[in-house]
């Protein structure tokens, strides 16, 4: 518990407006489509960036983004049933990607192996 109690800092439970904010998207036809992401924990969440260059920094130069306010990203998200947002991530993983095949006695111990053969 903190001895001083500062009257302009909001609660960490409390929603604080984060303005208007860099949302990733990818393209979707004659459209875009908002990216969404995982938690560490594996939940959904929205993600958005307070500036161009925070985007940049995370997911790199050619991510493309839009901007929305809050209110819209989280009117978006809502109906999607992802209720969380997630400002400013600093961290990410790299996507998946598949790997080689699997060869030698590794192979048939491998219960893909035993599936597909």
């Amino acid at each position: 518990m903190c001895l001083f109690r500062y009257d302009d800092d909001p609660e960490p439970e409390e929603r604080t407006p984060a303005g208007p904010l860099c949302v990733p998207v990818r393209p979707g036809g004659a459209e875009v489509v908002l990216r969404l992401f995982r938690t560490p924990l594996g939940a959904r969440t929205a993600v958005g960036f307070t500036s161009p260059d925070r985007l940049s920094a995370t997911l790199g130069a050619e991510q493309a983004w839009i901007r929305l306010s809050e209110a819209a990203l989280r009117a978006m998200t809502g109906p999607l049933g992802v209720p969380l947002l997630t400002v400013d991530p600093t961290f990410t993983a790299p996507a998946v990607t598949t790997g080689p095949a699997v060869a030698g006695p590794l192979a048939e111990q491998s219960p893909l192996a035993a599936r597909t053969a």
